[in-house]
């Protein structure tokens, strides 16, 4: 399929300019074409997340409908990340909302497993889960509502700008620091 005459065929357009012409245009047939590039991997990451096929299937379709109105207000630079990371907080938000508990993949992930972190078997989720929900009660309260929104809810930082009203910087560092007390916290309970 020829955009318009004389010009190449979508699949010759980089991720970027397929963007460009979304965004200039608003034919969704131009996103259509760069969103269907990465199906494979956004599929393999919800189905990662998800642990079912169709649930995953699902999730594909939702980020694709989901993303779609939103994609013209945001600045993005590099489409594979930014789409990767889209698709990795809507499949943990699925997750959690499938009532599969994200939360043993989230605990690594939030305070980045330092050596010191074992834990002692794989039968204490719930002790898990009380020590993180009580090492998040823990925290101050614009760094757990960053934490909450961002890998609970998977929203993305621009996301958690428009509802919060707090800066880009401010929200990053909310989170890190956040990460950062997290990890703190679950290490001295993990030591007692």
């Amino acid at each position: 399929i020829f955009i318009e005459r004389g010009m190449k065929p979508h699949d010759k357009y980089t991720d970027e300019e397929l963007l460009a012409r979304y965004k200039q245009t608003g034919n969704s047939e131009h996103f259509g074409v760069l969103y269907n590039r990465y199906i494979p991997l956004i599929y393999g990451l919800c189905l990662k997340y998800l642990r079912n096929i169709t649930l995953a299937e699902d999730a594909v379709m939702d980020i694709f409908e989901d993303i779609l109105p939103k994609v013209q207000r945001y600045d993005i630079r590099e489409f594979r990340t930014w789409i990767y990371t889209v698709a990795r907080h809507h499949a943990l938000a699925a997750a959690a909302d499938s009532k599969q508990t994200a939360t043993m993949e989230l605990i690594p992930e939030i305070v980045q497993s330092s050596p010191t972190m074992v834990w002692a078997d794989d039968d204490d989720t719930a002790d898990r889960e009380q020590m993180l929900k009580e090492c998040m009660r823990q925290l101050p309260d614009v760094q757990r509502v960053a934490i909450q929104k961002f890998y609970f809810e998977g929203k993305s930082y621009a996301d958690i700008v428009d509802e919060t009203g707090l800066h880009l910087k401010s929200v990053k560092s909310y989170i890190q620091n956040g990460k950062r007390n997290l990890r703190i916290c679950i290490e001295k309970r993990l030591k007692r």
